[in-house]
């Protein structure tokens, strides 16, 4: 399965960007995508994730609110919506797809596949 993310770039505090995240490949053997991010000099950090069949989301306390997910099943794509941006939020977004159904928490577990990451820049 590869995994390209886009959707990035450069947003004014209080904008909104969607992040795109599409798969190809052995798609039918994806059971969810999460997305991370990982802000300079920071650690990775999971906001949400998303079951593929069923639509079901989780998100990471922090981002719940402004942060929505979803996925078009023709597209093989899934979103992130970020609403209210701060400068906060700057990082490089990854996706990732499980295969398998979670045993632990969505920010638990071990992904399979990622994407490339893209650039989220917010200015003040």
């Amino acid at each position: 399965v590869q995994l390209q993310a886009s959707g990035g770039g450069l947003v004014q505090a209080g904008g909104s960007l969607r992040l795109s995240c599409h798969a190809s490949g052995r798609t039918y053997s994806v059971y969810g995508m999460g997305w991370f991010r990982q802000a300079p000099g920071k650690e990775r950090e999971f906001v949400g994730a998303i079951t593929w069949s069923s639509g079901r989301t989780s998100y990471a306390d922090s981002v719940k609110g402004r942060f929505t997910i979803t996925r078009d099943n023709a597209k093989i794509t899934v979103y992130l919506q970020i609403d209210s941006l701060e400068p906060e939020d700057t990082a490089v977004y990854y996706c990732a797809a499980v295969k398998a159904t979670p045993r632990a928490g969505w920010a638990l577990i071990n992904y399979d596949y990622w994407g490339q990451g893209t650039l989220v820049t917010v200015s003040s």
